[in-house]
């Protein structure tokens, strides 16, 4: 008998409300993106204006206000693709070098005599050295200068490479130390231009990197690629500050000359400090992954000449004391000064694991872009032109499903009827499971959307045309259809499966519009397969309990 379990109708029927819930906020598009920034804007500030109260009035509080979100193709905006000169960051490491290795060979100039910087490629340093006999003592001098390279796949390697030519002393970074350098400034950059971006309260970002050394950058709703640009041009503001105290209350007043400042990471964790700092980020010269003296992952730092003298100056006098770390006004890091820190260079040790050690890096190093950036292709996208998408993609969608629909029913009669009705739940759920994982929506996702409809009904035809067989048996319509949904599973598995495989391939390998096609044809996929094998045949089970037929018609 052609039946089905009263839980598992319920299940149905209950995923079906679900996924129409989730996907009505879209409905209301307008409504619901100013509740949702008003609400982001007012949790922000720690207070709502009468504006925003009045926005976030307009959508209920109960409902859910999740909503696919617009791409710059759609919504209209700026695109930018950047190249790092990640050889700016060698120069730089060689030129903050010189001084350091030229200490150390003054130390042993009687072994070596008088030593010169040569002129040479910006990414080497070569030091002429006066002494042949003493190439191998300078040699030693400069390794002795190099430490481990803090990758996983660099244990065990120096960052530096250190040769001779001539009587030259060559220094240069080390392969291995190249590669983890390359990966650190393209972090960094990432990580300032997101910072710079998500400040700016910019919808959905697409910040990501391209190749070895170049950025994707997408900001959806942006007046003008130039203005994205200056955008990311500013400056971060990196500041190193006495901590006065610590507490729990963000709202405790701040005395004078002293500031209330959040921690980055411990939430609910307040740095009361000085309001003048001892250093700042611009006598930053470097900030790279280190090992302690245990072994343990750390972070070393570097200051130049002025910065070093005041850093010096204030350690020596405040051993023991909490040294606040911030950034864009947030503290991301507090270390204990366990000793005076006269040279300048000094490491920030605590519970870090290799990649915490590299992110904290990373932020440190955050107060300015590590390397210039060229810009190799920049556009901007005007509303009206993202406008024309939608109107687009809506009017192939609707065309689309009038033709499945008008097909279905006209091959399938009745059948066709509950295949399309499970089509529409089928699209409802697509935009409520994207609504409910923040994805953005571009126009490469609604050419999935558009090839979703038409697969949809694939698995319903497999099935019909399977019911269509068993009835030429002379069985029963009820066993017919059941030998119709059994014999075609297969076949509906076999055909999504290999689908599903290429959309992954899709979504790993590719980057941008092609990853969003791959994501709605993925969900798309899912829901098809649901509404094809479950909300159909429930629809067919309900109506045959009903009408109780001899016959029928497929």
């Amino acid at each position: 008998m052609l039946q089905m379990p009263l839980w598992k109708q319920i299940l149905i029927w209950a995923l079906c409300a679900l996924g129409l819930l989730t996907a009505a906020p879209n409905l209301f598009y307008n409504r619901v993106e100013q509740h949702n920034d008003a609400v982001a804007a007012s949790t922000k500030a720690g207070f709502e204006t009468d504006a925003q109260k009045a926005d976030i009035a307009g959508w209920p509080s109960f409902l859910p206000s999740g909503i696919v979100n617009l791409g710059l193709d759609l919504r209209g905006g700026a695109h930018l693709l950047a190249e790092v000169q990640v050889g700016d960051v060698y120069k730089s490491r060689m030129d903050a070098m010189w001084p350091e290795l030229r200490r150390a060979l003054a130390d042993a100039r009687g072994e070596i005599g008088g030593i010169r910087r040569m002129p040479s490629d910006p990414t080497i340093l070569k030091v002429q050295i006066e002494k042949p006999e003493g190439m191998a003592r300078a040699v030693e001098i400069a390794r002795g200068l190099a430490s481990p390279v803090v990758t996983l796949t660099g244990v065990g390697q120096s960052s530096l490479d250190v040769s001779v030519e001539g009587d030259a002393l060559v220094v240069q970074l080390s392969a291995a130390e190249k590669t983890a350098t390359d990966d650190r400034t393209m972090q960094q950059s990432l990580e300032i231009i997101r910072r710079r971006v998500d400040a700016a309260g910019t919808r959905e970002p697409t910040i990501q990197r391209e190749g070895a050394d170049r950025i994707l950058i997408q900001v959806p709703g942006i007046g003008s690629a130039s203005e994205l640009k200056a955008l990311i041009g500013k400056t971060a503001q990196l500041t190193f500050h006495p901590v006065l105290g610590r507490g729990a209350d963000g709202n405790e007043i701040a005395r004078p000359g002293e500031v209330i400042l959040p921690s980055l990471d411990d939430k609910g964790v307040y740095y009361r400090l000085d309001a003048t700092p001892v250093v700042s980020g611009q006598d930053l010269v470097d900030a790279r992954p280190d090992f302690d003296q245990n072994g343990s992952p750390a972070v070393a730092f570097r200051f130049d000449t002025t910065g070093a003298r005041k850093f010096g100056e204030y350690t020596a006098n405040n051993v023991g004391q909490l040294f606040a770390i911030v950034l864009d006004n947030e503290v991301i890091s507090a270390p204990q000064i366990r000793s005076a820190i006269p040279g300048g260079s000094g490491q920030i040790t605590g519970n870090f694991t290799v990649e915490s050690s590299t992110n904290l890096a990373v932020l440190l190093r955050a107060g300015a872009l590590p390397a210039k950036m060229t810009f190799l292709e920049e556009r901007t996208i005007g509303p009206e032109l993202g406008q024309d998408s939608i109107d687009a993609g809506r009017i192939a969608a609707v065309v689309g499903m009038i033709a499945v629909v008008a097909l279905m029913i006209a091959s399938y009669g009745l059948f066709g009827v509950f295949a399309t009705a499970a089509l529409m739940i089928n699209m409802a759920m697509i935009f409520g499971i994207l609504s409910s994982i923040g994805a953005t929506l571009t126009l490469p996702g609604i050419a999935g959307i558009v090839l979703t409809i038409g697969m949809a009904v694939d698995a319903n035809v497999l099935v019909f045309e399977r019911i269509r067989e068993e009835l030429r048996t002379a069985r029963g319509p009820a066993r017919a259809i059941e030998l119709g949904y059994e014999k075609a599973m297969s076949a509906i598995i076999d055909a999504n499966i290999t689908t599903f495989i290429t959309a992954a391939i899709l979504f790993f390998l590719g980057s941008g519009p092609v990853k969003g096609f791959a994501v709605t044809l993925v969900v798309g996929l899912v829901t098809s397969v649901f509404t094809a094998i479950y909300v159909t045949r429930l629809l067919v089970v309900l109506w045959f309990a009903r009408k109780r037929p001899k016959t029928i018609t497929v």
